[in-house]
């Protein structure tokens, strides 16, 4: 069974892009990546960024 970190939250079409091109295809390769960092990818804003935290939360980790 696929854990929900092997997957992106839903988020949205652009920032799934925007993720994706940048080498981001699963929750757990956010885990410490700086959140200034992936606000400046264009389709990536601040309820994306929520999302994934919240996300990431659930599994006791979070951006920088």
């Amino acid at each position: 069974m696929e854990s929900s970190l092997d997957a992106l939250p839903k988020i949205g079409a652009p920032a799934t892009r925007a993720l994706n091109a940048a080498g981001y295809t699963a929750l757990r390769q956010l885990a410490g990546a700086p959140r200034a960092e992936l606000a400046r990818l264009h389709g990536v804003g601040p309820k994306a960024l929520d999302i994934i935290e919240a996300a990431l939360e659930q599994h006791n980790l979070g951006l920088s």
